[in-house]
């Protein structure tokens, strides 16, 4: 605890220099001048509070909320100075929200600290003293040499030094870090290889010198010094060698490692994602109100203070004999009584702001996300992959999108490569029964028989089958080991024994053709990689791997030849090798990628360079230098990369087939019909973009296609921008598509944003290729903040697509096969991308109708409740007496009017999810926030007002004049009075919702009319007993006088009826002279909710049907309906609730939002 708070004082950083220096098994330097460094312990600590700091911590947390600290600000006025109103009025609210959001955090921070002690808790193996000790994870030391056995997790970040293999490599999957499955090869140096025993690993003699922990998973930058016979040995560390937390020990017995990152300085820990801080377009319009309303409340409290003093400065003004002043009160100062007297007023209408509000918002996103889940028609069957919701507090934004920013592979397409065509040495070819055969000839020759394949073709399909990071898995891992020959014949494996792992699809494809063909990679043991070509046996030492990235887009081996010499293959995007090439046919390879890439096919080039004995002694040297470098070591690679990658010899190129995913064309298609404009980002050369643009629906065929490409500099690229903005202003009628590379757009987003902006919003699709992850984000951040900020979604299925998934308003995932990075960093994940239309068209639909009206309803329900108590100071004499009871005022937002309001915005629907899914235009009704415009705001609280006059002049004018109704001869107090405002209130504040709703189900009219009920069972009961805990029984037998008095009951139905009656005949005209498009589309999913008896749902519900049906037209419905409904539920009963696949590619739901036929018994 002393070392962690000298550390947040800066007295004793954690880190000293940039480096650390970590002594294998904690063989500390002899010399006593050695200070050590010191590191975290490997405790994982993912929860938030602890038993110490959760009060104080979570408090604070829940009071930066503005309107908790509002409320905890009037309950401690209402401590201080003498108010009208009890402390228990604000304070039991405030009470009751802090308490369940509380409870609600608390239980989930104890679920996260139950994870980590089991994480903590796991038996681990370490060498100390000589000997293998077993122990737990958490003390697991910097330096600890950790054993860890096959299908065990890495307990910490390890560097490899030995496994039971000779070459001492090893196989992990990285599955629970970035969810890809493959497996991957790790390697220890040479020198700690070959201490596989604890007495040798006792023994070892080994300093790691690295860099001091960063969040990257794939960056990694050390060396290992290795004594030996008193010479040191230095060897360098990549990501290769370090074995990350998290990750799955395969294929191997067991491994040796040294830990060097520990606990919460682990990659994985560094990882930890927090929760999204997005914030919704309905959040900011709901902080906007809450402003709004303080304003008015603080007009009222101010306007009730001033008219106070108004009134006692008249002459005829006479202080009542009841309430005299006291002699401390005459002489206190008048400035002090103003502001005494206007925060009694501030107290007594503090209630004008929801207090509530906040978390029945809460519950509602919470639950109501439970509905993406659970929705059948968002689950995958193949793969078994269902929705799924990361944060819930976006769940309304679904329903405002205006921009989608969507990757191309692995989003649109299925990202399952299949080897094509190809070209090699300038002469085309294709696969024809696993045999290349050169463009228009056949394959007649018999099967079996040997292709004939030599010099250029031959070397093509070695380098193909060698330059790769392919992986094999053996079903039979002793197969090769007995000497059998696991070739079933003589072009490929048996795929009974093995199986090609790649974190790559495209180079899986490859190397499964390049084994059909005949040339089949075979083994790769420690350096060694094999391969056979028809049948013979050829072995090459690897030498160096010089890996892929995203800059140069390529990726190399350097091998050593079975004859001796030294060759490097090299494989990547034509851009990335044609300018390094010499020699080959260059020109025709050109040309026959732009034909692969017109088909749709992804391509790649490749070439060779073969080295002398002194080039290669170069080469290896510029390798070895740049990679033990501890500082720069990145920049220093790639210019050793970018002095090897030159002078190449022109081999050929590949063209690999990525499918279309099922529905893409209909989804993007249903997308723009909504309102949505659809940007396709893709890392593919603009010929393939293009065509799978065309092929899927995003570029159609009569569309005007804009090109902004291979632009060099800003004066180009601007003059561009004008032309194509010409060219749009000139052509009206015709729908134009962009096309932009990446470096043209690098130009327009440096210093022509607006031109290029203006070009984009006029261009009904855009396709940007050749794009960088950070230009993606880019993209997305540019419409963002854009003036008109639209609300935008980003979705992707790859790490590369992360940055732009973060950047958007809403990030969707897609659970593909390129790990599942994306789908941890986004807010939504789903298995496909045709599930995206009905996400946003039905889901975000529902969600933003429910909420937008649950913001304005409560608002409502608030203004009616307080305004009667602002006009009751009129009627005496701003004495600040309340109008209702305290335990009214209590109770009013927590249990009269809360859960109808809870109810509605969880099942509410418009209209039925089918016709949303057909009818995708009715997105268009709901955009831009339409629901929760100022004008709708202001008729909302307009109404609440209006409402809140009726409550209170109605019953004045009704009962205030006779106050002797009662038979009893008793006369009506003003406890009676409040009642009855109060009454009125609850009765009609709920009525109005029931007019709102348009989906009943058995829980609304239970929470509708239970709501109501329980208002009048709690007024009997608390009014008939003597409570004596309270120190005034002014409610006693208030509510049992009220009800007997048949005036009472006229009151309440007249006053009722005048408020709500008006909403009635408006909504009656409106959807009579003016519908709106989804009014229109009611109508015609009433017919389809005839036959329709039961939601599938937690519950069985009635059929949903309009609040305000007419009884003629029930009956009708009820008499020729009810054969025909049950007619259809034993068919459907019968036929097992089959789906038909003819039916319109949007009406096949089986969700349970959506009303599906089920036997009528069943309910």
């Amino acid at each position: 605890m002393l070392r962690w708070i000298r550390q947040q004082l800066g007295f004793d950083p954690p880190h000293q220099s940039d480096t650390r220096t970590v002594y294998v098994a904690n063989r500390f330097p002899d010399h006593g001048h050695y200070i050590p460094q010191r590191f975290a312990d490997n405790r994982i600590i993912s929860s938030k509070y602890t038993i110490w700091n959760f009060v104080p911590k979570n408090l604070f947390e829940q009071f930066r909320r503005i309107a908790n600290f509002y409320f905890l600000v009037i309950f401690l006025v209402q401590l201080m100075i003498d108010t009208p109103t009890s402390p228990v009025t604000s304070g039991l609210p405030l009470f009751f929200v802090i308490t369940v959001t509380a409870i609600k955090q608390g239980y989930e921070d104890w679920l996260r600290h139950k994870a980590d002690n089991e994480v903590n808790g796991a038996p681990v193996f370490v060498v100390r003293s000589g000997s293998l000790v077993q122990t737990r994870s958490k003390n697991i030391r910097v330096g600890d040499i950790v054993r860890v056995a096959k299908d065990e997790t890495f307990p910490a970040d390890l560097a490899l030094l030995s496994s039971d293999r000779g070459d001492g490599t090893c196989h992990i999957t990285t599955a629970s870090l970035d969810g890809e499955t493959n497996l991957k090869t790790h390697y220890s140096v040479a020198e700690t290889a070959v201490c596989q025993s604890v007495s040798q690993l006792e023994s070892l003699q080994a300093v790691v010198e690295c860099q001091q922990p960063e969040a990257d998973l794939y960056r990694f930058v050390g060396r290992i010094t290795v004594t030996q016979h008193g010479e040191e040995i230095v060897r360098p560390l990549g990501p290769e060698n370090l074995l990350l937390r998290g990750a799955r020990l395969k294929n191997t017995k067991e491994i040796f490692g040294v830990a060097v990152y520990t606990g919460m300085e682990s990659k994985m820990a560094l990882n930890y994602k927090c929760k999204s801080q997005k914030r919704s377009a309905v959040e900011k319009s709901m902080n906007t109100f809450l402003i709004i309303y303080l304003g008015i409340l603080l007009f009222e409290a101010v306007l009730s203070t001033i008219l106070k003093y108004a009134w006692e400065v008249e002459k005829n003004w006479k202080e009542p004999f009841y309430n005299q002043k006291t002699e401390q009160e005459r002489n206190s100062s008048p400035i002090l009584k103003f502001i005494s007297d206007f925060l009694a007023f501030l107290v007594l209408y503090n209630f004008i702001i929801p207090i509530s509000l906040y978390v029945t918002v809460e519950m509602q996103k919470f639950l109501g996300s439970f509905f993406i889940g659970w929705d059948l028609d968002l689950y995958h069957e193949e793969s078994d992959q269902k929705a799924q919701v990361n944060t819930s507090d976006l769940n309304e934004e679904l329903g405002q999108v205006e921009y989608v920013f969507t990757d191309k592979t692995g989003t649109l397409t299925e990202n399952e490569m299949l080897f094509r065509e190809c070209s090699i040495n300038g002469t085309k070819y294709r696969e024809v029964n696993g045999k290349l055969v050169p463009e228009g000839m056949t394959d007649d020759s018999p099967d079996g028989s040997m292709p004939h394949l030599i010099g250029e073709e031959l070397l093509f399909l070695k380098a193909v089958s060698l330059c790769h990071t392919v992986h094999i898995s053996y079903d039979q891992p002793d197969c090769l080991v007995g000497g059998g020959d696991p070739f079933s014949h003589a072009n490929g494996f048996s795929s009974n024994h093995m199986e090609y792992y790649a974190s790559s699809p495209d180079e899986k494809a490859l190397v499964e053709a390049t084994k059909r063909i005949g040339v089949a990679f075979a083994c790769s043991s420690g350096d060694t990689m094999e391969i056979k070509t028809f049948g013979k046996s050829e072995k090459y030492k690897l030498l160096h791997v010089l890996e892929f990235d995203s800059d140069r887009r390529r990726m190399s081996v350097i091998l050593q030849t079975p004859s001796g010499g030294q060759v490097l293959f090299t494989k990547g995007a034509e851009s990335a090798i044609l300018p390094f090439t010499t020699s080959g046919e260059i020109e025709k390879t050109r040309l026959h990628v732009d034909e692969f890439a017109l088909k749709g096919l992804r391509t790649l080039v490749v070439a060779c360079r073969h080295f002398s004995p002194e080039e290669y002694i170069d080469v290896d040297s510029h390798l070895n230098a740049a990679r033990t470098a501890l500082q720069q070591r990145e920049e220093r690679l790639q210019e050793a990369f970018s002095y090897i990658e030159r002078d190449l010899h022109l081999l050929g190129a590949t063209g690999v087939e990525d499918k279309l995913q099922d529905k893409v064309q209909e989804t993007i298609e249903a997308l723009r019909l909504a309102g949505i404009k659809v940007w396709v980002l893709t890392g593919d050369k603009h010929e393939t973009a293009v065509s799978v643009s065309l092929s899927c629906g995003h570029f159609h065929r009569t569309m005007n296609i804009l090109e902004l490409l291979q632009q060099r500099s800003d004066n180009e690229c601007a003059e561009q921008l004008r032309r194509l903005a010409r060219r749009i202003k000139e052509d009206h009628v015709i729908q134009h598509g962009l096309v932009v590379d990446g470096a043209s757009l690098s130009l327009a987003l440096r210093e022509h944003e607006k031109l290029f902006m203006e070009v984009c919003k006029n261009c009904s699709a855009v396709l940007c290729c050749r794009m960088a992850p950070l230009q993606k984000a880019k993209v997305v951040r540019l419409f963002k903040t854009s003036p008109e900020k639209p609300i935008t979604l980003a979705i992707g299925d790859g790490a590369n697509d992360v940055s732009m998934i973060q950047e958007a308003h809403v990030g969707i995932g897609i659970m593909g096969k390129e790990g599942r990075q994306a789908v941890r960093n986004s807010d939504y994940a789903i298995a496909r991308f045709k599930f995206l239309a009905k996400l946003l068209l039905v889901h975000g639909h529902f969600y933003y109708i429910r909420i937008a009206t649950l913001v304005q309803y409560f608002f409502y329900k608030n203004v009616c409740f307080i305004t009667p108590q602002f006009l009751y100071q009129f009627f005496c004499l701003f004495s600040q007496q309340t109008l209702y009871d305290s335990v009214y005022l209590t109770l009013y937002n927590i249990c009269f009017t809360s859960l109808p309001i809870l109810v509605y915005s969880l099942f509410e629907q418009l209209v039925h999810p089918h016709v949303l899914q057909n009818k995708p235009g009715l997105y268009r009704d709901i955009s831009k926030n339409s629901l929760l415009s100022f004008r709708t705001f202001l008729y909302w609280t307009l109404l609440g007002f209006c409402h809140a006059f009726i409550f209170f002049f109605g019953s004045y004018i009704l009962m205030g004049e006779d106050t002797t109704l009662m038979g009893n001869g008793q006369m009506f107090g003003n406890w009676t009075f409040g009642t009855l405002v109060f009454t009125v209130m609850v009765i009609t504040v709920t009525l109005k919702l029931a007019l709102e709703t348009h989906f009943w189900t058995w829980m609304n009219h239970f929470v509708t009319w239970g709501s109501i009920g329980f208002y009048f069972i709690f007024s009997l009961f608390y009014g008939g007993i003597i409570w004596p805990f309270l120190h005034t029984q002014d409610m006693y037998f208030v509510f049992v006088h009220l009800l007997s008095s048949g005036s009472a009951w006229f009151a309440i139905i007249i006053i009722v009826i005048t408020c709500l009656f008006p909403d009635v005949i408006k909504k009656v005209f409106y959807r009579h002279l003016q519908p709106t498009s989804t009014q229109k589309s009611q109508s015609l999913s009433a017919p389809q909710a005839q036959a329709l008896s039961c939601v599938e749902s937690m519950c069985c519900y009635q059929h949903g049907q309009s609040g305000c049906s007419r009884l003629a037209s029930l009956l009708e419905q009820m008499t020729r309906q009810c054969q025909a409904s049950t007619n259809h539920c034993h068919t459907s009963s019968r036929s097992n609730r089959s789906w038909s696949d003819t039916e319109n590619s949007y009406s096949n739901d089986r969700s349970i939002l959506t009303l599906s036929p089920i036997e009528a018994t069943h309910c």
